[in-house]
């Protein structure tokens, strides 16, 4: 048996008990392999988890939802963004301990499927990896907004195509970052890198001026609306709308077994994006609020940003936050691509998905089918050019995750099997985890129904697959 803690992993078996690890598939040509003892190689630091985790988070928060979230919820807003962030770090937690003990590519998936059983592992991972294809596309759509407002500024129309210019913008993206990300997981985390640390400094500055700007530093001063315009209920809905801007810190544990020095960068990464991106979600909306009120802001939709940019600083200010705005969405889609071709990788090695879309591609040491099948569905749903709907799935496919997480986790401590060594073990157990799965589960209730009822039928497919595909699998930590 491998150990997970010391970089093994707990051992899939099916019900006659061979394990896959006894019959390994052979390397079908000089630059593909699925062998179960190959490993993707560690090169992703702390920085790089922080980037995964900020990069994906950053973007819809702050450049897509504002406009969206102030006709919902009003000023308020920033109490939905503040609800997101907490529900988030709720859940961080528990995943660092986990992600600690198996630090492995999968995430949420494999947590779930070592201590829950193989139903529930295909169910939360066919489910990851569906959530991150909506999450995806939600993240293109909305690069392909900006690309077309910076054309705009410049005086270029893309009108007259046969499809929306955004549309075609974010399948064209689609396309190239996938393509990009089979080049290799430590380039795309490169730009991963640079583009966090020049989105970060970029809105450091901005959001400061901001709120100088609306404390009257500057002899402007003004304040949002009433702080509850809107009412109460619709800040619990907007909470659950922008949800789907916290997945960045679910993502980071995607990608555990290629993170160098797990045990200390896993928690790090996950616990310091939530908090650092939630910081940065609250002032962007007071700045946003403040600057034209929550009706008008509504009225800007995607791109409001750019028009408070407009109002505080011009049309440079204008033109530095549409820049701002291609990094951020670009940096969400590009994270999320790779997360969710790293859950069909997982998938793929435990024998749930065919065990052809594990393979590794030698020359660049890329999972390209897992890829495919990530950035092919992706492609699909950025042509449906449905925002809010993209979003909220993502959304609820990631909370039923999350819940399931955090049961995992107190399954885990009562069952104590010998392989759970977690180096980081949360604080205040059990009350934390039992916290994080009630608030995951309860936001759910607070979703368009359209987006439960899709989520829902996902979640029915994915478990007819396991009883159609993979019924005699049964994966277990504790062999």
């Amino acid at each position: 048996m491998s150990d997970p803690a010391a970089g093994g992993e707990p051992v899939g078996e099916n019900v006659a008990g061979e394990s896959p690890e006894t019959e390994p598939e052979s390397v079908t040509d000089e630059t593909t392999v699925y062998e179960d003892d190959v490993e993707l190689e560690r090169t992703i630091g702390l920085v790089g988890g922080l980037a995964i985790g900020i990069g994906t988070m950053i973007g819809a928060g702050i450049f897509v939802f504002p406009g969206l979230a102030a006709t919902e919820a009003g000023p308020a807003a920033a109490l939905s963004f503040a609800i997101g962030g907490v529900i988030a770090l709720l859940v961080a937690l528990p995943t660092s301990e986990l992600a600690t003990a198996m630090p492995r590519s999968g995430g949420g998936y494999y947590f779930v499927s070592r201590s829950m059983g193989t139903p529930y592992g295909a169910i939360v991972g066919l489910g990851l990896w569906l959530g991150l294809v909506f999450a995806s596309a939600f993240y293109l759509v909305g690069l392909g907004h900006y690309i077309v407002a910076v054309l705009a500024e410049v005086g270029v129309s893309l009108s007259g195509l046969p499809v929306p210019p955004h549309v075609l913008l974010g399948l064209v993206f689609a396309v190239a970052l996938t393509v990009l990300s089979v080049g290799g997981t430590e380039n795309t985390a490169k730009l991963q890198n640079v583009i966090v640390v020049v989105l970060l400094a970029i809105l450091t500055a901005f959001l400061t001026y901001g709120v100088l700007d609306a404390a009257g530093v500057f002899g402007r001063e003004s304040v949002p609306g009433e702080f509850f315009s809107q009412g109460q209920l619709p800040v619990l809905t907007t909470a659950a709308l922008v949800f789907t801007s916290y997945l960045g810190f679910a993502q980071v544990a995607t990608v555990a077994g290629e993170i160098k020095n797990p045990s200390r960068n896993l928690p790090l990464a996950m616990v310091g994006s939530v908090i650092v991106v939630t910081i940065f979600y609250v002032v962007t909306i007071f700045v946003a609020t403040s600057s034209f009120g929550a009706e008008r802001l509504g009225e800007f939709g995607e791109t409001a940003m750019v028009e408070v940019a407009r109002d505080l600083l011009g049309f440079p200010g204008a033109v530095l936050i549409l820049f701002a705005g291609l990094l951020a969405t670009f940096s969400s889609a590009n994270a999320s691509i790779l997360s969710a071709s790293r859950s069909v990788y997982a998938l793929s090695r435990d024998a749930l998905l065919p065990r052809w879309a594990s393979r590794i591609n030698l020359r660049y040491g890329t999972p390209h089918i897992a890829l495919g099948m990530a950035g092919g569905p992706i492609f699909v749903l950025v042509a449906t050019d449905q925002v809010e709907i993209l979003a909220e799935v993502a959304s609820f496919l990631h909370l039923v995750l999350y819940a399931l997480i955090c049961v995992a986790l107190l399954v885990l401590r009562r069952r104590d099997p010998s392989w759970y060594d977690p180096d980081f073990r949360i604080p205040g157990y059990p009350v934390i985890p039992i916290l994080g799965a009630l608030a995951s589960a309860g936001l759910i209730v607070f979703m368009n129904r359209a987006s439960i009822v899709i989520g829902v039928a996902i979640m029915a497919g994915s478990y007819l697959w396991f009883r159609y595909y993979a019924a005699d699998i049964e994966l277990r930590g504790d062999v």
